[in-house]
């Protein structure tokens, strides 16, 4: 090891105060601490933890599945709506699309918290039942002020979906594990392009005159959100210390399953000092960024993609169909981001992986711009349809960095302003003088999404840094103590519930 990484970690110990030792009490703990304390005290077969693992996955996954699905469906429903006859048009158009981002971006924060001193499922599920309603309300609304407050009210409720479905995700799940199981709900995101596609065409066949085509979508949508909102009120798990479904011989297995990863599980208490690191973490900001720089296209696609489709010369009808194989590549570069990831314990190779072809495809619809080659621009829009998977890869880089309830809780709600952040400029960047060709907002997208791969090398280069340096201080500890391997285990253990962050946690290792 260099001196300049020498003084690092010594100034990393002094910073962070971390004993070689630590007295650990369920008040400052997660609440897992109270079911299996702080040292294993059962070990179960890997056959049992794999019939374990699957039981999971029959529920929590396809109810996440779920919750992601309407959500999706239910923010890019004024999409479809554009088409099809909604009232609202040109620069009023773009400021309703921006007003779901405001209500992102002004409720996160609260959101995050008020979910920490609640139970997280019954407090998402509350939240999509309201916002089922708010959408069904979009069917009365006929005015600027009023689409605007109804989209207003329904990026407050959504808002909490991404940090809750992380949170649950990261408690349930090994780091190995994490980065698939959120791309199997993150899918959705493609999956819904389909399936709104197809209803979207059905409902553009209906003749009558007492309802507009687009108030049929928000009545469906609407509906569709309320019955999902009951079940994750019935069924979803809000940590595996509450999770009903399962015994208490399987909730005991099911935290220590992930007791190695020292993630943690759930604490309602609030901690200041957990605030300040996440604000003090260069990698918190580097993610912002990295948000960020993938919310602003996703901003202007969500809004704009069936607009583009159609400048190719497509009827209305003929753009909801041809929208939707955009949608299955989007759909399979996520599970496979997702199945890499994890294979390969990679967090930020896959976001690159997911951002090249967008560039490529982006760089189609500049340079054939006028050329009369439809199948070529659809293809490009094709293409650009793949960078969505790497917020997929964002959300379980956060699941797997980031240790200590309080910090978790912080960064999900840093990440997820942004992502609102992002997407109001994204609702901005495709103007209505620039229509058709839009060039000016495509040439943003190319240059915003070449920067975010330079920022994914970066994030990766820190975190190995920063696990040589741990195992480097672990090395210096178990040399001065005379530990053996079993003691550095039982240490490892002790640590795993306590709700210390990332850095406090010395056994913590972070995926790059």
């Amino acid at each position: 090891m260099s001196e300049t990484e020498k003084r690092s970690l010594d100034g990393e110990a002094r910073d962070e105060k971390v004993a070689d030792t630590v007295t650990i009490n369920s008040v400052e703990g997660d609440e897992a601490l109270r079911l299996v304390g702080t040292a294993r005290t059962a070990q179960f077969s890997e056959e049992y933890n794999r019939k374990l693992r699957r039981k999971l996955d029959l529920l929590i996954i396809p109810l996440c599945a779920a919750v992601y699905f309407t959500q999706f469906l239910d923010k890019t429903s004024l999409n479809y709506a554009s088409i099809m006859g909604l009232p609202i048009v040109g620069q009023q158009y773009n400021l309703v699309s921006a007003a779901f981002y405001f209500g992102f971006l002004i409720f996160e924060f609260p959101t995050v918290y008020i979910s920490q001193k609640l139970r997280v499922a019954k407090y998402l599920g509350a939240n999509i039942c309201i916002w089922g309603a708010i959408l069904m309300l979009h069917s009365v609304g006929t005015s600027f002020g009023a689409f605007f407050a109804l989209r207003f009210l329904l990026g407050m409720c959504e808002c909490c979906v991404a940090p809750i479905l992380i949170l649950i995700i990261s408690m349930f799940y090994k780091k190995n594990e994490q980065a698939s199981r959120i791309s199997w709900f993150y899918v959705m995101n493609g999956l819904t392009q389909i399936f709104g596609g197809f209803v979207a065409y059905g409902i553009s066949f209906y003749s009558g005159t007492r309802l507009a085509p687009y108030k049929i979508i928000y009545i469906l949508l609407g509906a569709l959100a309320i019955v999902v909102g009951i079940c994750v009120l019935i069924w979803l798990p809000d940590s595996p210390v509450h999770a009903k479904f399962l015994t208490k011989e399987e909730r005991i297995a099911a935290l220590e399953r992930v007791r190695d990863d020292q993630g943690g599980t759930e604490n309602h208490k609030i901690k200041k000092e957990q605030i300040f690191e996440a604000l003090l973490d260069i990698r918190t900001w580097l993610i912002v960024l990295t948000t960020l720089l993938t919310s602003i296209p996703n901003g202007g696609l969500s809004n704009f993609s069936n607009i583009i489709i159609k400048s190719f010369g497509y009827t209305s009808k003929q753009t909801l169909i041809l929208s939707t194989p955009g949608g299955a590549v989007a759909a399979l570069t996520t599970l496979l981001c997702g199945w890499y990831s994890d294979k390969k314990g990679e967090r930020m190779i896959p976001i690159i992986f997911a951002l090249v072809p967008t560039i490529v495809g982006t760089a189609m619809l500049i340079g054939l711009n006028n050329a009369n080659h439809k199948g070529a621009l659809l293809f490009g829009v094709y293409l650009v349809g793949t960078f969505g998977s790497a917020l997929s890869t964002i959300y379980a880089y956060n699941a797997s960095n980031t240790s200590g309830h309080s910090k978790k809780s912080t960064i999900n709600a840093m990440t997820l302003v942004s992502f609102a952040v992002g997407n109001i400029i994204g609702t901005q960047i495709f103007q209505p003088g620039d229509a058709p060709g839009y060039i000016p907002g495509k040439i943003a997208i190319m240059v915003l999404l070449t920067v975010q791969l330079i920022i994914s090398v970066v994030i990766r280069w820190i975190n190995l840094r920063l696990n040589r340096l741990k195992q480097a201080k672990l090395a210096e500890v178990k040399a001065r103590n005379g530990w053996s391997d079993a003691d550095v285990q039982r240490e490892r253990e002790k640590h795993a519930f306590a709700d210390l962050t990332d850095k406090q946690n010395m056994y913590f290792i972070y995926t790059a």
